[in-house]
Order: structure tokens, then C-alpha cells, then sequence
């Protein structure tokens, strides 16, 4: 699934090692996941990440493989913060939103992330910046 949907294998990754109680996760990097992870860190559902660069030998050349480590976050009795994530848009079926469509997650509970003009940003901040866009996930 990674090669297809990378956006999907990440909450994938990150559902499945809150569930587990990991204290990290570690998904192959791009500008956009590390985009998404900053808003689940603003929004407070994941402690912090950061890049991690690993070099290594391909063919004649040398490259740099970039990793993403997210820590997750634990409430008390280590309960994960961030249960459930689901991939709404996918790359067979886009979902785009006007600014009064952005749903509410569990009323207010959770939290939708939108990829807007404005760059990826959560439910919330794309209604108070009154833009819509791609409906890339729900996270509660």
C-alpha cells in the first residue's frame, strides 16, 4: 500500500503503533506527511517528530534516505490520544470541500486535515481562514 496511497501507509503506521502503545513511529518522509504530523503536533494528538537522515550506497552513487519519527502521545493509564485515523481522499476518489462542508469530528473531538491553498491544515484553522480543499483525512 505504501507504493500507492504513502498518505494512507502513514496513519496506517501511526494507528496501528498507538493501539500497540509504541512510544515511536518511524514512516518514510515526504514534505507532505511531515506537514500533516505538525498539525496532529499543533492540534496535540502526537508529542513531536523529526527527520531522521540515513545515508546509504545505490549502484555507483551515494543517497540519503529520509525518515520521519513521529512520538506518540499517551493520556493517563497510557490511553493513546489518537485512536482512529482514516484516509477520506484517496488517489482512485478525491474528496474536495467548500469551507461550510468541513465536517466536525465528534463534535469537535476529533479533527478533519485539508490540503488548501493555504497549505495542509486542519479543519478548524481552514474554516477560520475561510478556504476549502482536499479532504485528506479524520483523525480522533
Amino acid at each position: 500500500m505504501s507504493a500507492t496511497d504513502p498518505i494512507a501507509d502513514m496513519l496506517t503506521r501511526l494507528q496501528n503503533a498507538s493501539r500497540a502503545r509504541h512510544e515511536r513511529v518511524d514512516v518514510p518522509g515526504s514534505r507532505v506527511k511531515a506537514a500533516i504530523a505538525d498539525v496532529l503536533k499543533q492540534e496535540g494528538f502526537i508529542r513531536s517528530y523529526k527527520w531522521l537522515e540515513e545515508a546509504f550506497t545505490r549502484g555507483a552513487g551515494h543517497a540519503k534516505r529520509r525518515t520521519l519519527r513521529i512520538y506518540l502521545k499517551f493520556g493517563q493509564g497510557r490511553q493513546p490520544i489518537l485512536s482512529r485515523a482514516v484516509r477520506v481522499s484517496r488517489p482512485g476518489r478525491r474528496r474536495y470541500v467548500q469551507t461550510h462542508a468541513i465536517p466536525r469530528i465528534l463534535g469537535g473531538i476529533g479533527m478533519a486535515i485539508l490540503s488548501t491553498p493555504k497549505g495542509i491544515l486542519s479543519g478548524a484553522a481552514a474554516r477560520k481562514a475561510q478556504v476549502g480543499g482536499e479532504l485528506l483525512c479524520y483523525i480522533s
